[in-house]
């Protein structure tokens, strides 16, 4: 017997379903509460578990109807979903639930998966970033190791290029301090630092100890461009003394045994950042081609949950850095809007990626699928099977899997495709395991 009373297309990829629950079903589980609700009553003038049904039901009609609600309607909204073979996107939103007497009825409004076949996945057109470094690149990487293990020594000199430079700062006004203290605290700054006013860089270099500056800065605001005049005096500038590179400087970097050693570390951990980024770079030319081939009405609620779950990570990134977040201000509609052209290109891509899977017929093996579960369980300090269990419990298991899947895809559609005895089953889960963590795939697929 069906439950579904009636389905019909209400929105972009958006179906209403129209639900009866039958009523045997209700009737049974009115039952079966009343008389769990019985057990554990104790009425006036009645021994615990023997005062009269009606009674119970008189006394707590609301709480046994708000009980089998619970529990009837998930259970008859999962058996309309597989009665109508639906894979939902997200749960869905149930409304006009009206219980009379025996007769149970609500309204499902859940949003599936726009019809789409992804069928080109060749020709595209991938940037080939250098995935190897040069000798040029480890020295690089080497001389930020010696500058981050460096000293600051005074100089008498006068500033240049990557010195620092200490000195008190004001804002001015017509030549007068916009500032109510007397005086300004000092600040460090370091001569060419990307992160620095260029302006302020400019007026810094050539200046010694004791001597002054000025200059002035452009800023684009709401009110249209704005001009802001600074003054500085310098109080102290330094150099950077470096390590000499030899064996000492090696054991202190890594405990490595030779510079040569410390040098093979550099390349190798270079290489691996600069393979990241090369694979980084090509999955995102390879889904925003595939987002042009094959455009989508994308399905609001999901776009709305993946901006929402965005918000949070960049919140928990903000309080992790030292933001009290219960003490920042923030514009969250601002913020969101800001965040959904993105959310819209995550949600567009893994969209396709997962029609393409289905009809490519991308499989993860078993074993395959247990390697990454014992990875998982290896960083957790537990077994393959505890992370199973919990994984299925909350429902991510499958989202793993898919994950897999959608990662095997990419690796076709880059020409990479793994062979087991090219790469090692822990390389694949290292990689899923990490995408695990941020619920993504790349910056455009999130799982």
């Amino acid at each position: 017997m069906s439950v579904v009373v009636s389905i019909e297309d209400v929105g972009n990829c958006e179906k209403q379903l129209r639900i009866e629950v039958p009523e045997p079903a209700v009737e049974a589980e009115l039952r079966r509460t009343e008389q769990d609700y019985r057990r554990r009553a104790s009425l006036p003038g009645f021994r615990k578990g023997k005062a009269p049904v009606e009674l119970i039901r008189r006394k707590y009609r609301r709480q046994i109807e708000e009980d089998v609600l619970e529990r009837l309607v998930p259970r008859y909204w999962e058996q309309a979903r597989a009665e109508k073979e639906l894979e939902p996107l997200m749960p869905p939103q149930v409304e006009d639930v009206a219980l009379e007497d025996t007769r149970l009825t609500f309204t499902a409004h859940v949003e599936v998966r726009p019809e789409v076949r992804v069928e080109q996945l060749d020709g595209l057109e991938l940037p080939e970033p250098q995935s190897e470094p040069d000798e040029a690149d480890v020295q690089r990487a080497i001389d930020d190791l010696r500058r981050q293990a460096g000293s600051w020594e005074p100089v008498e000199r006068a500033a240049a290029q990557g010195d620092r430079v200490t000195a008190r700062i004001v804002e001015t006004t017509d030549g007068e301090s916009t500032d109510d203290a007397e005086e300004p605290e000092p600040v460090s700054f370091e001569i060419g630092d990307p992160n620095l006013w260029e302006e302020l860089s400019l007026a810094a270099t050539g200046r010694s100890t004791g001597q002054k500056g000025e200059f002035e800065r452009s800023e684009t605001t709401e009110e249209g461009e704005r001009k802001r005049s600074f003054r500085f005096a310098v109080e102290s500038v330094e150099e950077r003394a470096l390590p000499n590179l030899d064996e000492e400087f090696a054991r202190q970097a890594g405990e490595f045994e030779s510079v040569d050693e410390l040098r093979d570390a550099v390349r190798e951990s270079l290489a691996a950042t600069m393979r990241r980024e090369r694979r980084s770079q090509r999955e995102s030319a390879a889904l925003q081609q595939l987002r042009d081939r094959y455009p989508l009405q994308l399905p609001s609620r999901v776009v709305e949950h993946e901006v929402e779950h965005m918000a949070r990570d960049w919140a928990t990134d903000m309080a992790r850095r030292g933001v009290d977040m219960q003490k920042t201000s923030v514009d969250w509609k601002a913020l969101y809007e800001d965040l959904k052209p993105e959310a819209e290109r995550r949600v567009h891509s893994r969209l396709l990626l997962d029609a393409a899977v289905e009809q490519h017929g991308i499989k993860v093996d078993a074993s395959e699928l247990e390697e990454v579960l014992a990875e998982i369980g290896r960083a957790e300090g537990v077994s393959a099977a505890i992370v199973r269990q919990r994984l299925d419990r909350s429902g991510q298991l499958a989202d793993l899997e898919s994950q897999m899947q959608r990662r095997r895809l990419l690796d076709r559609m880059l020409g990479e495709e793994r062979q087991a005895d090219e790469t090692s089953g822990s390389d694949e889960a290292e990689e899923v395991v990490e995408d695990a963590g941020s619920e993504q795939v790349d910056e455009d697929a999130t799982s």
